[in-house]
């Protein structure tokens, strides 16, 4: 081979040494880059809280500790809700002691006392009627004056006025007590019965127990320290219901559609697992719109998508870093902006 050829060779190598990296810095620099998208990983949590205010009691659960739906979490010490029960007794005690006395009726001296009462007044009214009989006969007579005989018929009157009044209160005690007595100590009965109820289903709620299965992410409050009513004292999260958060703009919407699969990548766990979009949202106002170029005559808001595993993923905890790589029209779309 002569040396022009071989001068001429060189230089196209050289040539082709100089043009693949700028060709490559080139490509990089003029072509649209995948456009990445970063989320985090969420997770189902739990609130216990009691309905009842006190001191905090004995907290069974530290953060981290495995529980199961029907753990105990924690007691609330509420001497109170003791008190109030003790008060509510004392209650019962007394309407149940009224009914008591209602239902037996009246009492068997104060029956014997009416018919006692009752046997003086008849015999008083005889002793009068014979009175007045024979101050009239003497009065006829005309061996007594005529205010004898007055006087006389007005004890008789008086007797049978009494012998009545005693038969009266013979009825009355024989009968016993009215029926509208009977409905107001059985009434009395009915609301002690029903504060003791409540009072116990409150001293129930006392003790809180887990409604659902997860792991104890949280625990607010110390042993000692006062528990306000509905305040939360423990916070579960179930693992098992998870799902990754993406904040996507609207113009991107169009590329994650709700039940699209995407593959996702998670550093934290150094794999990637499949996801499929469950929801799609739109997020509050606030530091969630973004201004176009100006002059584009709009606003774009941001949208919040769920996506949750198609399967379900060993290791994978609440706060993990999520990246989803939008098809390249994405890129482009986004590059236009």
């Amino acid at each position: 081979m002569n040396k022009p050829k071989l001068f001429g060779l060189s230089i196209l190598l050289l040539l082709i040494v100089i043009a693949i990296p700028v060709s490559i810095v080139f490509w990089q620099s003029y072509s649209t880059p995948t456009l990445r998208l970063q989320g985090q990983i969420e997770a189902q949590q739990y609130m216990v809280s009691s309905k009842v205010p006190g001191r905090l009691g004995e907290v069974e659960v530290r953060r981290g500790d495995l529980v199961k739906v029907g753990d105990l979490m924690f007691s609330i010490d509420s001497p109170e809700l003791e008190a109030k029960l003790t008060q509510v007794d004392a209650l019962d005690t007394i309407s149940r002691s009224i009914a008591q006395a209602v239902d037996g009726g009246t009492r068997e001296e104060k029956i014997a006392a009416a018919r006692s009462e009752f046997a003086k007044a008849q015999a008083a009214e005889n002793m009068a009627r014979t009175t007045y009989q024979r101050v009239r006969t003497l009065a006829e007579e005309g061996v007594i004056a005529r205010q004898r005989l007055d006087e006389a018929f007005t004890m008789l009157r008086v007797a049978e006025q009494t012998r009545i009044t005693a038969g009266e209160i013979l009825k009355l005690a024989e009968a016993g007590p009215r029926e509208e007595a009977r409905t107001a100590t059985q009434a009395g009965e009915d609301i002690t019965s029903s504060l003791r109820d409540e009072i116990e289903e409150l001293l129930d709620d006392t003790k809180a127990f887990a409604h659902a299965s997860g792991i104890v992410s949280n625990v607010l409050l110390n042993p000692g320290e006062l528990v306000p009513q509905g305040f939360p004292v423990v916070m579960i999260t179930d693992l098992e219901d998870a799902w990754a958060v993406f904040n996507v703009r609207e113009d991107l919407l169009r590329f994650v559609p709700e039940g699209a699969e995407f593959e996702l990548e998670i550093p934290a766990l150094d794999k990637k697992a499949r996801f499929r979009v469950n929801h799609v949202a739109a997020m509050g106002d606030f530091a969630t719109w973004r201004a176009t170029v100006p002059g584009r005559g709009f606003d774009m808001r941001t949208f919040e998508v769920e996506m949750h595993p198609v399967e379900p993923i060993q290791g994978l905890r609440a706060g993990m870093s999520v990246l989803l790589d939008l098809p390249p029209e994405a890129g482009r779309a986004n590059a236009q902006r």
